[in-house]
């Protein structure tokens, strides 16, 4: 009688989040997927199973475009994960005072104080033919004309991508390698271990679980986004997002759905294949 109770108070105290999970998850993306087999007309659905929303994605445009969503992602995480990880190893082990690592540590927080947008947008005068880095050039003389790729450039993408997503790497990193043993390092340090084998032997397997939350952040940020790309690549670069967008603009929805249902398939398993290499539960349990 006592486990029947304790029964029914665990499914009473589960089920409002069960039930916000199924009607604002479950249902939507169960519709997503009625939707991306159906065919369309001019602003209308059809209700009829067509595979061709499924094809078209292996056209050759299509393909381009997840390719450059995946160079993007690359890029992104590489970058990110050498600077999270070299500030995180800076704060931790080579900044000795934990006020001063406090205080470090916001100010890499500080930038994230003002939105989104304004942070992308205050890249535009630094980097355009008349910004500051090509009058500094043109000043010092390193070129003679301005460069144009600095904006409107999966350059410019780039740079504010690593901008706006470096410290969603750097938090998990930082979290992981702050509760290593400092005995580990002065005993490695004992036994002769140089720097690079301390990084590559003793921390970075116990940071791999940071890593892993970190690229999480990124893959999905990047793979979601078009809005950076929309305003930093000038409208002359497009991504799979940018895609869906734009057929969902003009009343698409099955191939727009079919691309999203696609998307959603490459980041889940992502996922999988990192809780596979990496037990994330358990830096979330510590």
């Amino acid at each position: 009688m006592k486990l029947r109770a304790g029964t029914t108070a665990s499914w009473l105290q589960i089920a409002p989040m069960a039930l916000i999970l199924v009607g604002l998850v479950i249902v939507p993306l169960l519709m997503i997927v009625t939707v991306s087999f159906m065919d369309y007309g001019f602003a209308e659905v059809i209700p009829e199973f067509i595979w061709d929303n499924y094809i078209d994605i292996f056209s050759q445009l299509t393909l381009d475009l997840y390719a450059k969503t995946f160079k993007f992602v690359a890029i992104v995480w590489a970058i990110t994960l050498l600077l999270g990880f070299t500030i995180s190893y800076y704060l931790v082990f080579h900044v000795r005072s934990s006020a001063m690592r406090a205080i470090c540590m916001a100010a890499c927080a500080i930038p994230f104080w003002t939105s989104g947008p304004i942070r992308m947008i205050s890249w535009v005068p630094l980097l355009g033919r008349e910004g500051l880095v090509n009058q500094a050039l043109l000043h010092l003389h390193v070129v003679d004309q301005p460069i144009s790729w600095l904006l409107y450039s999966d350059f410019s993408v780039i740079i504010v991508y690593v901008n706006m997503l470096t410290l969603a790497m750097l938090g998990p990193i930082a979290n992981s390698m702050a509760k290593i043993d400092h005995s580990l390092v002065h005993a490695a340090r004992d036994q002769g271990a140089n720097e690079w084998q301390i990084i590559t032997m003793v921390i970075l397997p116990l940071v791999k679980p940071g890593i892993a939350i970190g690229s999480i952040f990124i893959v999905t940020a990047v793979m979601g986004d078009w809005f950076i790309v929309k305003q930093m690549g000038g409208g002359q670069i497009n991504t799979a997002v940018g895609a869906i967008t734009t057929e969902l603009n003009a009343f698409q929805y099955p191939p727009a759905a079919a691309k999203s249902v696609v998307m959603l398939a490459i980041v889940l398993a992502f996922v999988v294949a990192l809780l596979r290499l990496v037990d994330i539960r358990k830096e979330l349990a510590n």
